[in-house]
């Protein structure tokens, strides 16, 4: 279990002094450099939260928001963590194009890409989505909130995940091309870089995690309308079926290691929260 106590130290532990027959592999032989990318629009009564846990993090080098032309005080949130940079857009552009503005002030090989809105976020959440990266076990890892969808949670990984760890060189030379993405279509996208390496990928299970629904921040009619221009611009990116053909693909690419829970386990209805 993922908590805040002797297990996340235990595991910080672990990745920080890896056995000797790691020793030879130059990622995980010196301290791990992971740039921690948040993008936010008007996320002020839910950032602090996350920021306090990020900004503290022993594995992040760097904690990088993008404040993506908030009206609502993200900023002045933000503010308030003198380590964390923060970047500003005069005007809001999206996830995407906010995205690019992360990857390209990042300095670090690794990247910790987390959402704004997580509830119940935890260090050791933290440290368990990044160990599988950093030890070598996977290249990719991607967490499974406790209020993912029911199918996803069912299956055992959640292909638009907004929390993943990948290396900066996946996605660093095609920030032009992020930049013309949909509003909402940087997780696919990044899908399709990891489909076509055949990453080996690790789906860290998120207990006490869940995200804030949309209805829950813009009331219900409004939240609807802004679920419906996300799935639409998923659609821009690629159609129907290859958003199936997606999710079985990186379910072929997950591997085993030590975060990965029983299938009961996972399907827990989330408490106080929406299936």
């Amino acid at each position: 279990m993922i908590g805040r106590g002797p297990g996340f130290m235990g595991l910080f532990s672990r990745i920080v002094h890896l056995p000797s027959r790691m020793t030879d592999n130059p990622i995980v032989s010196s301290r791990p450099r992971v740039s921690c990318i948040i993008c936010a629009f008007n996320e002020a009564p839910r950032i602090g939260a996350v920021l306090a846990v990020a900004s503290a993090h022993p594995l992040l080098d760097e904690v990088i928001v993008v404040d993506d032309g908030s009206t609502d005080g993200t900023a002045e949130v933000v503010r308030r963590f003198p380590s964390v940079r923060l970047i500003t857009s005069p005007s809001n552009q999206g996830k995407s194009a906010a995205m690019a503005k992360g990857i390209d002030a990042a300095h670090n090989e690794w990247l910790m890409l987390l959402d704004a809105d997580l509830k119940g976020l935890a260090p050791g959440h933290i440290t368990a989505l990044a160990a599988p990266v950093l030890s070598g076990a996977a290249a990719v890892s991607m967490s499974l909130r406790e209020n993912s969808l029911l199918v996803f949670r069912a299956i055992g990984l959640d292909f638009v995940s907004g929390e993943r760890v990948v290396s900066k060189a996946l996605l660093g030379d095609t920030l032009n091309e992020i930049r013309g993405l949909p509003r909402f279509g940087i997780e696919v996208f990044m899908n399709r870089r990891i489909i076509a390496r055949r990453l080996p990928i690790a789906v860290t299970h998120w207990p006490h995690v869940t995200q804030a629904r949309k209805t829950e921040k813009l009331g219900y009619w409004k939240g609807m309308r802004a679920e419906w221009r996300m799935i639409a611009d998923l659609l821009k990116v690629t159609y129907p079926l290859a958003l199936l053909s997606q999710t079985f693909h990186l379910f072929s690419l997950r591997v085993d290691h030590a975060s990965r829970v029983p299938f009961l386990v996972r399907i827990r209805k989330p408490r106080g929260n929406l299936a």
